[in-house]
């Protein structure tokens, strides 16, 4: 990738409004355009051979025959590294941040839709937000019901007021007192300790001498075994796909099916917002950069949200690599911090 360092400040400058001005207006950007901006000072000629200059080091290129140019990815990683003035939210779209993420009585599930739909709609691109890591969940209770054979039904609540359910196949058949002797069991041991910790004090009692403690017992941690220990199931929140049609780049029928098709599959978008979640404040991948090839004309810009001042998920906008990067960079920084603080226990 080339680098700013090798560029004087005119040809800086001079790449920064093309960015600029393709950005705005789609479309690519001529010499003579460029001679307009008074603060260039310089003739078309000249502006010409600034670009050729740019062109050579890949910062920007030619689409088919078109006499203007546009940015490539390098363009834009130098823009966004090094020339990129990031504009503080206004007072107004403060607000609308805030009153959008408000409301004591929702659930966790339920400001994080918000928090989606709330980046998608003042972006008018695609807002993600992934769901809190379970492991930073808190146990607050949990329930075994039977089924048939050696199927049992676990219902937990967590401290964010969600009910989760689910099924666990037993080594044998318990009765319904011998599952709520399991319950209270786990319940007296392990409410009010996070999941994680859980598994790791399940994983300590596994190893202890299976004969100081009563079979009960036994098949009370074997249950929690069960339950605690797989991986959960990473997931999503995505709100308005749909917006990310209107964007020319990104109307290729192949494109937008890739694209869609990442969207429903899920995983790879997982393990591309998984890589934010060690990283300080806001992160972009643009185009290429992402190493996922559904994402080669977009870019992502992310941010991670915590609570309890530990880091739970990430959020971002997804958007063709033509976004309006000094907008959407506040947004997502700040809809982090707002739904971090959402998501506290009061």
């Amino acid at each position: 990738m080339a680098g700013g360092q090798d560029l004087n400040e005119r040809s800086l400058y001079l790449l920064k409004t093309l960015v600029e001005r393709y950005i705005q207006d789609g479309q690519p950007v001529g010499s003579r355009l460029l001679s307009k901006d008074p603060q260039l000072k310089l003739s078309p000629a000249s502006i010409r051979n600034v670009m050729a200059d740019l062109e050579e080091m890949g910062l920007i290129h030619s689409p088919h025959t078109s006499a203007g140019r546009v940015p490539t990815v390098s363009g834009y990683r130098l823009f966004v590294d090094s020339l990129l003035t990031v504009k503080p939210l206004a007072s107004s779209e403060l607000d609308q941040l805030q009153h959008g993420l408000t409301g004591e009585a929702d659930k966790a599930s339920e400001v994080l839709s918000k928090a989606s739909k709330l980046l998608s709609d003042v972006t008018r691109m695609a807002g993600v937000v992934t769901l809190p890591r379970r492991e930073s969940v808190t146990l607050r209770h949990i329930e075994f019901l039977p089924m048939s054979n050696t199927r049992v039904l676990v219902i937990f609540v967590t401290d964010d007021q969600e009910v989760h359910n689910k099924i666990i196949h037993t080594h044998k058949q318990f009765s319904p007192a011998e599952l709520q002797q399991a319950a209270n069991y786990l319940n007296s041991v392990y409410s009010g300790r996070s999941l994680a910790k859980i598994r790791d004090l399940i994983i300590k009692e596994m190893e202890q001498d299976q004969r100081q403690v009563n079979q009960g017992m036994i098949d009370a941690v074997n249950m929690a075994q069960l339950t605690f220990t797989e991986q959960p199931n990473d997931d999503y929140v995505l709100s308005g796909e749909t917006n990310l049609m209107g964007f020319s780049e990104l109307s290729d029928m192949e494109r937008l099916k890739q694209l869609f098709e990442a969207f429903s599959q899920k995983r790879g978008v997982i393990h591309l917002l998984d890589q934010c979640l060690q990283a300080e404040g806001v992160q972009i991948f643009i185009g290429e950069e992402s190493g996922y090839s559904a994402f080669d004309h977009c870019s992502l810009v992310t941010a991670p949200y915590s609570v309890n001042d530990e880091v739970v998920g990430v959020l971002g906008v997804i958007g063709p690599t033509r976004m309006a990067y000094e907008k959407v960079i506040p947004f997502v920084d700040v809809t982090a911090k707002l739904l971090g603080a959402a998501l506290n226990p009061k």
